[in-house]
């Protein structure tokens, strides 16, 4: 009977021992599986910081290439300032329109060239700039010149207009007024030419040019009296003007 339960006992701390090696087994594979599954992601989170760092450092070169294209930008400039000032003006127009192909958002650049134009009698090239530029620029002086880019077109009614915009950001200007009064009297509009033209000579009461384009605008008005005031200014300023005096002359025996 002992050897029964002998043989019994020994059967089952045998099965016991089996099991336990073969949990065993499986814990040592299920460990290396894990350990795999670790290195794996380990080396994919290593490939990926790779890849973020190739792609800020390509980010990082672009500033490098914008910083050498406005060094050459800013050189081209330098140039056709130069050579403008010795009278080349066709080669400051070429390095003008260098810049512009490297940078066409260069609206200063942009103006310069347009000024070029207005002041090489090139008005229509310069209109078209200067339409440009207002768009993104709202500046006094290039509404002032695209107002006399107009005017020199014989477009008044669109210098008025120019003109206007320039008063705006500059109505203390007697100048801005003084323009916008040659532009009216040049489109017959003598009432409003008189109006501005009587306010630019408040501060210009020496610039005999514009009284006597206000005593012509009176004329227009067939307002005499106003004409021949205007007249006895200008003999003021220009004592021995004989043209003046006989206008003069001229008023007072009507």
């Amino acid at each position: 009977m002992l050897v029964y339960v002998f043989v019994l006992l020994g059967s089952f701390l045998g099965i016991c021992l089996l099991l336990g090696m073969r949990l065993l087994l499986r814990q040592h594979h299920v460990r290396r599986f894990v350990r795999s599954i670790k290195k794996r992601l380990h080396s994919a989170e290593a490939r990926v910081s790779a890849l973020d760092e190739a792609t800020v450092s390509c980010h990082r070169s672009k500033p490098v290439v914008t910083a050498v294209t406005l060094q050459k930008a800013r050189t081209l400039v330098r140039t056709a300032e130069k050579v403008l000032l010795q009278g080349k003006v066709e080669e400051a127009e070429r390095l003008y329109i260098q810049v512009l192909t490297l940078q066409p958002d260069a609206h200063q650049v942009r103006a310069q060239l347009a000024k070029l134009y207005l002041t090489s009698g090139r008005e229509a090239k310069a209109e078209a700039m200067y339409r440009e530029v207002v768009q993104y620029a709202d500046d006094v002086s290039y509404h002032a010149n695209l107002g006399l880019a107009f005017y020199r077109q014989g477009k008044y009614e669109e210098a008025i207009e120019a003109y206007q915009h320039a008063l705006e950001r500059d109505p203390k200007s007697p100048e801005r007024v003084a323009a916008l009064g040659r532009a009216s009297m040049a489109a017959q509009r003598f009432e409003e030419a008189a109006q501005y033209l009587e306010r630019a000579t408040v501060s210009l009461a020496r610039d005999t040019e514009l009284l006597r384009l206000l005593a012509e605008c009176y004329l227009q008005l067939n307002d005499k009296v106003s004409a021949e005031a205007t007249y006895r200014r200008i003999n003021k300023v220009e004592p021995y003007d004989q043209e003046i005096k006989e206008k003069m002359l001229a008023l007072a025996q009507a």
